[in-house]
């Protein structure tokens, strides 16, 4: 067996799996470990449905990464004869005051896409399984639509496998060295070394890369699946994926698909930070109530009976954007992780980012907003460690 390689990836979900895909197809001798199933649902790359929009709320500066995302996944899907997209436009609303409103059209006008504004009662004659308040206003933008999170990891495995590549599920990493000579990684099966080093474990990035301990938080997640009593209003054909910001907080959903049932979260569900390898993982009452009390106000057509439940977890830094980069004072090692609640759409892009930074230490895409050195009580801890290491 090698046990040498260019690059060694540890995590193989949504960032991890794209990171093997790119790097073992530029050759590069790839290692990608996995401690679970590939796919797996103890993390955040599960789910059946995962929103992909352009209309980016959260900053501008996410839009190029997102347009690139989308080429890489069309030709992920035509690569891997698989279907990854459904397209089914995107609503984001809020009052016309809020982030969610403000910000989509922010987005859009900076970066020339195309959208519609929509009230309320114009979004209802539109898609009537909606029904928000009255004073609400809607952005619409007709690209986005969801990805199929466990086809997107399997047919990114699928093309580092046959790129090269070399995939270990069920090998959970013990920890990690660098030295000169490059970097040395021990699981529970014996030890690897690498050039190179990238870590995507989401929510288990903070026992990896303890500098980052406190700026990725795990936090408990709740999905719902409810029976819509007209399931037609439901259809991607007829409901398009939704970021909807009400007193209760900011909710997000998904017309039926594959699974029965209209499908709805709430972002930072009960604000519960988590060890990831114990917490309560079933989902109970209290958390059908705070997604049953949404879909009844918001959604009334989507209010049937229970089908579903399901847990996941964020991960999340202070500021809710993304840590990508090189791990300040050893630059053989990249962190891609965490992506707090909003990241599996930007994993195509964030593949490509990862083989950059592990084949030359920069990209050509602008991931200035996603910089460790954001966080200076970060770096400055890990100059320290390095400094007495």
């Amino acid at each position: 067996m090698n046990r040498r390689y260019d690059v060694i990836v540890v995590g193989v979900g949504a960032m991890g799996s794209a990171a093997c895909y790119h790097l073992a197809r530029r050759g590069l001798r790839t290692l990608g470990l996995e401690r679970f199933d590939i796919p797996h649902v103890m993390g955040s790359s599960h789910g059946i449905t995962r929103i992909i929009r352009l209309a980016y709320y959260e900053h501008p500066s996410y839009v190029p990464l997102l347009l690139r995302a989308f080429d890489l996944w069309d030709e992920l899907a035509i690569e891997s004869g698989r279907a990854l997209l459904q397209v089914t436009g995107t609503v984001d609303a809020s009052g016309p005051d809020e982030i969610v409103f403000t910000g989509s059209l922010e987005s859009c006008q900076q970066w020339d896409l195309p959208y519609e504004v929509l009230t309320s009662a114009e979004l209802t004659r539109r898609y009537p399984g909606y029904q928000l308040p009255g004073d609400h206003l809607a952005l619409f933008q007709p690209r986005g639509g969801f990805l199929l999170p466990e086809q997107c990891i399997s047919a990114h495995v699928n093309g580092a496998l046959a790129a090269g590549a070399d995939i270990h599920a069920r090998e959970r990493v013990l920890g990690w060295e660098s030295s000169d000579a490059g970097v040395r990684v021990v699981t529970e099966r014996g030890s690897y070394e690498a050039e190179k080093l990238v870590l995507a474990a989401g929510a288990w990035m903070g026992a990896l890369a303890p500098q980052l301990r406190e700026l990725a938080i795990p936090e408990r997640q709740v999905l719902g699946w409810f029976a819509p009593q007209e399931r037609a209003l439901f259809s991607p054909q007829r409901f398009p994926v939704f970021n909807l910001m009400v007193p209760e907080g900011r909710y997000y959903g998904f017309p039926e698909w594959d699974v029965p049932g209209f499908k709805i979260g709430l972002y930072h569900h009960r604000l519960e930070q988590v060890n990831p390898d114990d917490f309560h993982r079933e989902a109970e009452a209290a958390d059908e109530v705070i997604l049953r009390e949404a879909t009844r106000r918001y959604f009334p057509q989507g209010n049937g009976s229970t089908l579903a439940l399901r847990t996941c977890m964020f991960t999340n830094t202070p500021d809710e954007h993304f840590i990508v980069d090189l791990l300040p004072g050893d630059e053989r090692v990249i962190v891609a992780s965490p992506c707090s609640g909003h990241g599996f759409k930007f994993a195509s892009v964030i593949g490509e980012v990862l083989a950059d930074l592990a084949a030359t230490g920069e990209t050509a895409h602008d991931i200035s907003l996603l910089r460790l050195d954001r966080f200076p009580a970060a770096v400055e801890r890990e100059e320290q460690h390095s400094a007495h290491g």
